[in-house]
């Protein structure tokens, strides 16, 4: 009978993707710890890598996975790998990383196992990381199942927690005067999910950096903005 089907597979792949983001969480860490974080000019910093996944419009399967590693402070690219994926994951809002973070985690391990001395100190991520309706974006997953330092930078902001694009949120962002300047995005609950940076003086739209594991929420502003030469940081743009 139907009352007696059990829960629908998005049901069921659900509770158990909550779970596994439960059990990940728990293994976060968002303070700095690296000693080149503390530097105030990130001496120590030499590698900062960007990821990203490209999808095909109108393609839900196939999608281009993609890592960049560039210098520092230089910003030039030193290592770049591109592949077509197949993903088998679905999509379920709020839960992006199971269907793009393994993909991304295999360049990075292609990477550790070819070209170690080329493994990135710091990842940014096309996306978010502690900014996202359960505190565990795309760049959180990525940072504890690599263990590397991620940044989450968003070029849109992901209205959560009762952190939403109003009148205060666009008074906010007009007050950004010059690159470098940021506010708070705070959920409603007074938690601190991310900042919107003004991250170049030629663009007045700000780019929306959360912390994915190993830094926190300042020196990931802080990194973001000394990676920028556009709006876009250089690792993400890319």
């Amino acid at each position: 009978e139907a009352s007696q089907m059990s829960a629908s597979p998005s049901e069921e792949l659900l509770k158990q993707w909550e779970s596994e983001q439960d059990r990940l969480r728990q293994r976060l860490l968002e303070e700095d710890t690296e000693a080149w974080q503390r530097d105030r000019n990130f001496s120590g910093l030499e590698r900062v890598a960007g990821v990203d996944l490209s999808y095909i419009k109108g393609d839900h399967v196939n999608a281009c996975a993609q890592l960049v590693v560039l210098s520092y402070p230089q910003l030039e690219v030193v290592y770049e790998d591109s592949q077509m994926v197949a993903l088998t994951a679905p999509y379920l809002a709020g839960f992006l990383a199971f269907r793009e973070s393994s993909a991304l985690l295999e360049r990075l391990q292609r990477l550790e196992h070819n070209q170690p001395h080329l493994l990135p100190q710091v990842v940014f991520v096309d996306g978010n990381g502690l900014l996202h309706h359960r505190e565990f974006g795309l760049a959180c997953h990525l940072g504890v199942l690599s263990g590397l330092p991620c940044v989450g930078v968003a070029k849109n902001l992901l209205q959560v927690q009762g952190v939403h694009k109003g009148e205060e949120h666009r008074a906010q962002v007009a007050a950004l005067k010059k690159a470098g300047d940021s506010f708070p995005l705070t959920a409603a609950s007074g938690r601190v999910l991310g900042k919107a940076l003004r991250s170049s003086d030629n663009s007045s739209k700000p780019v929306y950096v959360s912390v994915g594991h190993k830094i926190s929420v300042d020196t990931a502003v802080r990194l973001t903005h000394s990676c920028c030469r556009y709006r876009v940081p250089e690792p993400i743009r890319q």
